[in-house]
């Protein structure tokens, strides 16, 4: 077998400046946004081409190096870290909107590519692709982490828009899965498959990706209401009520008193819920009607819509940068965040006992979620070098976790598992889990691509 030298060496000749080595660089990849400690690789790589994708794979596979993929590092559960080191494969060079063809509403796109890249290059098209995370996230983080976001409830997860897959194999390999059609009888699912697999099977190279017409009119809206269970009880009856949602978005009190201190805001001291509706002229004048209806039922009051684009925008920006508000209100913690998602009828029976839980602790962690489709997530905030209220957040969130099986749901709507929720794969998962770790063995026999995630013994 080659050294760890040698094959660094040989990564170095291949790429040149492009491998870096530097300890800046290594530690700026050895983070997350999440609880992790640092973890840095060997190295990172940055390729330009999918050829030299599978020679890095290669050379690291000939030394034994792991490697991990990194998009723009948006990931809350550790999924591109390096906890035995090896080579990070950064594509930030591999940034490039490849083909767009409009007649079939689909694109092709590298993995490095942003979300927010794509759209501003699709203006001129009339099409979109929906999938808002929140973060400006890479395309291949996204598909690697099946992500979501608030526009979820209308368009689906990743797993629904995208079509087929370039994958580099931990043997050097490169497979492409799926094909421009929209649907197909032949064979297993790959792109399923590698969708959501958090790159413990291989490396996308590119991403061919259902595209949307831009709505005719797009309002949003924002109502404020009494309690938690007023709020959840609307999203209930909307959902059931086949009103076409396109973003339903819940925070709750704390929430709205940061948005208030960082954007200038007046909203009550209340929950809310943030809607936006995409249609026709007629059917999103209906859809708003209708849920006006719905929500004054159960306690909404002091509707604020916004018609003009830079008013939308700046309500969901203030959305968006609710993890950045709501650290800026509590300076000095040491955040813990995580998301669960239920079946849509055990909602509000979720979210009231996680709050009533979250009050009890003394601990900050305010609730905001895609509640549209069953997924909230919690802000736990424990003062930094307080380990009593560490251990206090970190029971809050394995609370949370159970709470989501118990009603039938999941540990994780859209964050992942990475090395955050291995632990509660076996009580989701059952002997599927070990079902998984078999696909692995098969495809990644050394356990080279990303280890120590998501899978058992990885």
């Amino acid at each position: 077998m080659t050294t760890k030298d040698d094959a660094l060496e040989a990564l170095s000749a291949l790429l040149g400046e492009r491998l870096n080595r530097s300890q800046s660089d290594r530690d700026l990849h050895g983070r997350s946004e999440g609880h992790f400690q640092d973890m840095p690789p060997d190295a990172v790589a940055y390729p330009e081409t999918t050829a030299e994708v599978a020679e890095i794979v290669k050379i690291c596979r000939s030394a034994g190096l792991p490697i991990i993929g990194w998009g723009a590092g948006t990931s809350l559960e550790g999924h591109a870290l390096a906890p035995r080191g090896g080579v990070t494969v950064d594509f930030q060079r591999m940034a490039a909107v490849l083909e767009v063809v409009p007649e079939d509403m689909v694109v092709a796109v590298q993995p490095g590519v942003t979300r927010e890249a794509l759209n501003t290059e699709l203006r001129a098209t009339g099409l979109f692709f929906p999938i808002d995370p929140g973060a400006n996230a890479s395309l291949g983080g996204m598909a690697s982490t099946r992500a979501s976001g608030t526009t979820a409830v209308r368009y689906g997860t990743m797993k629904a828009n995208v079509l087929g897959l370039e994958v580099v194999l931990p043997d050097g390999r490169i497979i492409r899965t799926g094909t421009r059609a929209p649907k197909s009888s032949t064979g297993y699912d790959l792109t399923a498959l590698f969708v959501g697999s958090e790159g413990t099977l291989g490396l996308i190279t590119e991403l061919t990706l259902k595209l949307h017409g831009q709505p005719e009119a797009v309002r949003a809206a924002v109502c404020a209401f009494d309690t938690f269970q007023g709020a959840v009880d609307t999203v209930i009856a909307t959902i059931q009520s086949g009103i076409p949602m396109a973003r339903i978005e819940f925070v709750d009190a704390a929430s709205a008193a940061g948005f208030n201190k960082a954007a200038g805001t007046d909203w009550p001291d209340a929950p809310h819920l943030m809607l936006e509706f995409h249609g026709t002229e007629a059917g999103v004048a209906e859809q708003m009607e209708r849920f006006a209806e719905l929500a004054e039922d159960f306690g909404g009051q002091g509707f604020r819509w916004a018609e003009k684009a830079e008013d939308r925008n700046a309500l969901w920006a203030m959305r968006h940068n609710a993890y950045r508000t709501i650290l800026q209100a509590h300076p000095g913690s040491d955040p813990i965040t995580t998301d669960i998602c239920v079946p849509i009828s055990r909602l509000a029976e979720a979210v009231e006992e996680t709050a009533a839980e979250i009050a009890a602790s003394g601990i900050p962690g305010p609730i905001v979620g895609h509640v549209g489709d069953g997924n909230f997530h919690a802000l736990l905030l424990p003062q930094l070098g307080d380990a009593a209220q560490k251990e206090i957040a970190l029971r809050l969130s394995a609370n949370m976790a159970e709470r989501a099986l118990r009603l039938g749901g999941t540990v994780s709507g859209e964050h992942g598992i990475g090395m955050g929720k291995t632990k509660y794969m076996r009580a989701e998962h059952g002997d599927a889990w070990d079902v998984m770790g078999a696909i692995k063995a098969a495809i990644d026999p050394d356990g080279l691509m990303n280890p120590g995630k998501l899978l058992p013994g990885n």
